[in-house]
């Protein structure tokens, strides 16, 4: 059993000391190249170590952690909601140059800087757990700990999947993917049609469709909604054949929560990541989706303040 899975069986229900909480403020900090302007809020109780909210899309934007999980980490925690360029409150300029993981590495490196934190702790959801994974590989001294969540560290893996769902569940389906891929494996968004596709997709994301509506609202809530730009700029650049392949920089304690009914990851490419790792951990929530922490709120921020009290990053 892992130090963190020891922590979870052993800890009892005591809360550390409580602080009174600074108020919540808003900035933006520009980078190149552009330069983009990028919006963040930082909320919370003061916590020895910052947690960065890195979220999925690409270009889903921060609203959706905000309302749901995020208020409830801010009683222990400081949070720093991130909307990357070409999301939420950010700036979304159109040119496809503009989008690459490592820009956004680098984005996410200016903003620690900006925020004056030595280091941070990642929660990355879904794509964001891409961005947290390499940079945390890249700058193993500068982050505390890694949050992953619907992570999708094998691509190449969660596409096969979908093409595997596929062919279980709607053979005429599948063999339109294989058509469109040219007869060599498959492209499983090829599958239906706009609407019938977000359907599809929603359906193995989201264990109960009242869900997925709230999401939804929350997402584009004050016209923040996703307009593509990002996903766009690196779909085009090959981000269906990522693959993370630099473990062994992952010095880090490395939290994986995955929703067992989540179809839309893969829950393998996770479980292994989680076993190569030095100090890695699995949780799998059995009522979840593709959003644990919309799914299973009060359960994934306690095992959140678990995991930084086992890093040592909990209250200041």
């Amino acid at each position: 059993m892992s130090p963190f899975l020891l922590v979870v069986a052993a800890l009892s229900a005591s809360s550390a000391a409580a602080h009174e909480a600074s108020p919540p403020r808003e900035g933006r900090f520009d980078n190149g190249p552009g330069p983009v302007s990028q919006w963040f809020r930082i909320a919370g109780e003061p916590s020895a170590t910052p947690i960065i909210f890195l979220h999925g899309g690409p270009g889903q934007g921060s609203q959706t952690f905000q309302a749901s999980v995020g208020p409830a980490i801010e009683q222990f925690a400081t949070v720093v909601y991130y909307d990357q360029r070409g999301s939420g409150r950010s700036q979304r300029p159109s040119d496809p140059d503009l989008y690459s993981i490592p820009i956004l590495l680098l984005d996410i490196d200016v903003l620690r800087n900006h925020l004056g934190a030595d280091r941070v702790i990642l929660l990355g959801h879904s794509f964001g757990s891409i961005l947290a994974l390499e940079y945390a590989a890249t700058h193993p001294d500068r982050v505390a700990g890694l949050i992953l969540t619907g992570a999708v560290p094998d691509m190449p893996a969660t596409m096969k999947a979908l093409c595997d769902r596929l062919r279980r569940e709607d053979p005429p389906a599948h063999a339109r993917t294989v058509a469109a891929a040219g007869g060599e494996g498959c492209q499983p968004f090829a599958a239906y049609d706009d609407a019938r596709r977000k359907e599809w997709i929603e359906e193995a994301m989201f264990p109960d469709p009242a869900t997925a509506r709230q999401v939804e609202e929350w997402d584009n809530a004050q016209g923040l909604g996703n307009t593509g730009e990002m996903g766009n700029a690196l779909f085009g650049k090959g981000l269906l054949e990522y693959r993370f392949n630099r473990p062994d920089r992952l010095t880090m304690p490395v939290l994986f929560i995955d929703g067992a009914l989540d179809h839309q990851t893969t829950e393998d490419p996770q479980r292994q990541l989680a076993a190569q790792v030095a100090n890695g951990a699995f949780l799998s929530y059995p009522r979840a989706g593709h959003f644990p922490f919309v799914d299973e709120p009060a359960r994934f921020a306690r095992d959140v303040r678990l995991f930084m009290e086992q890093i040592g990053a909990g209250d200041e």
